[in-house]
């Protein structure tokens, strides 16, 4: 690990995030919303989110709540999503150009950093629960819809 990636995991208390990289949650909201579903959520919640070198924030999607990026410091950031189809593979980027972008729900994403570390910030709304969250390598291969998601594990 480089000095300046260890600094921030310090500076800002970051622990593993079972997707792959580094995060801290900063901020759920004190106000609930109840979705479509009926399920009962913050309106949003926020984490730092760091990835170093030659780490990769898994395949993922957040159900029922849509995530928005926003870039922080280092090298630009790699984001993946498939449209909730499963048809279309979209790469976006985000740096101090083009800081935020918005991952909507049910989209499959994955993130990396173009150099030694990129620290972000994800914000989810309605907000993040665990219970909404899939890893894409812990779902039974049956279960996988299309063999182009297969392929992206």
């Amino acid at each position: 690990m480089d000095k300046k990636s260890s600094e921030i995991i310090q500076q800002f208390k970051l622990l593993p995030h079972p997707e792959g990289g580094w995060f801290r949650e900063i901020l759920r909201s004190e106000s609930y919303v109840t979705r479509k579903d009926g399920e009962v959520r913050n309106n949003i919640t926020g984490i730092y989110y760091m990835l170093r070198k030659n780490e990769m924030s898994t395949w993922h999607r957040v159900n029922s709540a849509d995530e928005i990026w926003i870039y922080l410091k280092g090298a630009p950031l790699n984001l993946w999503c498939l449209d909730d189809g499963n048809k279309e593979l979209k790469k976006l980027r985000i740096d101090s150009n083009n800081p935020i972008q918005m991952i909507p729900s049910g989209y499959w994403q994955a993130a990396k950093s173009s150099g030694a570390f990129t620290l972000a910030s994800c914000f989810v709304g309605p907000g993040f629960d665990f219970s909404d969250f899939e890893i894409l390598r812990n779902l039974d291969p049956s279960l996988i819809p299309t063999k182009a998601l297969k392929e992206l594990i």
